[in-house]
């Protein structure tokens, strides 16, 4: 029987042999260590005593300390995969998690710019060749902004028109096509602004020759949202842009979710309950084409 400190362990060094990100192990990590503690507490000293009521009683927890319905559906889908792997492993013989519900999360519509706040947004920025070509490649791609940090000069396939982005798993690595607006923006970019001291593979890059971080990523949008009056709107927006203009504009949901990385094709097609209801998109896209 494995005890509950070194299947958490375990846990987690699988994930990472898996490939998955830094953020996904500190998230499933804490969470599996939220509820580890929790069976401790419990009297659960080992994997194979946990039942579903502990899981149960796991979450009600979390509920009765004020936890959104979204976290503690999180902590739910954390704990599943984790007694997923344990059944996977043969430390378990029985997935007791399988009965796990998750709480009612409701779904918030995603936040969609007109197009009179993306023209603002690309007009602010266009001073700085650097700061619009991040907004370019974001808003003409729908590529993520962990994407676009980890983008690097080889990636840039501009003749062709396309941008390769790879993956630890070689099943989710895709290629996305280009328009004349991005390439031209890359293009400024990369001849007249990607000055640094040092070498760097990456595409976006400080005067020094680091990498951008998603966060200086983050701030920079931040900040020409602020300066083009666009209110309460984040990166992953121009992702949801991108989204729903060019399926307005009548491309495919098949073509579309592959080119975004949607592992499900019903991922892609809940933003047409958007953009059919929503008036600014009746106008003709200035977003160029896929």
């Amino acid at each position: 029987m494995i005890q509950l400190d070194v299947a958490h362990k375990k846990f987690i060094d699988k994930l990472q042999t898996l490939g998955r990100s830094s953020s996904t192990l500190v998230a499933y990590g804490k969470d599996i260590e939220q509820l580890l503690e929790y069976l401790s507490k419990s009297g659960v000293n080992t994997v194979n005593e946990a039942r579903l009521e502990h899981l149960e009683g796991f979450m009600k927890k979390l509920s009765d300390e004020g936890y959104t319905n979204k976290s503690i559906s999180r902590k739910t889908n954390s704990t599943k995969t984790f007694f997923k792997y344990l059944l996977e492993e043969g430390h378990i013989e029985k997935v007791v998690s399988e009965d796990l519900k998750h709480p009612k999360v409701a779904v918030k519509a995603p936040r969609i710019l007109s197009r009179l706040e993306y023209r603002a947004l690309r007009d602010a920025a266009r001073d700085d060749v650097r700061s619009s070509a991040i907004v370019e490649v974001l808003l003409q791609t729908g590529v993520t902004i962990s994407e676009l940090a980890g983008m690097k000069v080889e990636h840039l396939l501009l003749d062709s028109k396309t941008l390769y982005i790879p993956k630890r798993n070689a099943k989710e690595t895709r290629t996305v096509p280009l328009n004349d607006a991005v390439i031209s923006s890359l293009r400024a970019y990369l001849e007249k602004g990607r000055i640094s001291q040092r070498p760097s593979e990456y595409v976006f890059i400080t005067k020094t020759g680091n990498p951008l971080l998603v966060r200086n990523i983050r701030s920079t949008i931040d900040r020409y949202f602020r300066l083009a009056g666009v209110e309460k709107a984040k990166v992953n927006d121009l992702r949801h842009t991108f989204l729903a203009h060019h399926l307005t504009q009548g491309v495919s949901l098949g073509f579309l979710s592959k080119v975004v990385g949607h592992k499900r094709i019903s991922t892609t097609e809940r933003y047409l309950d958007y953009v059919e209801r929503d008036e600014n998109m009746t106008e003709k896209s200035e977003l160029g084409e896929l």
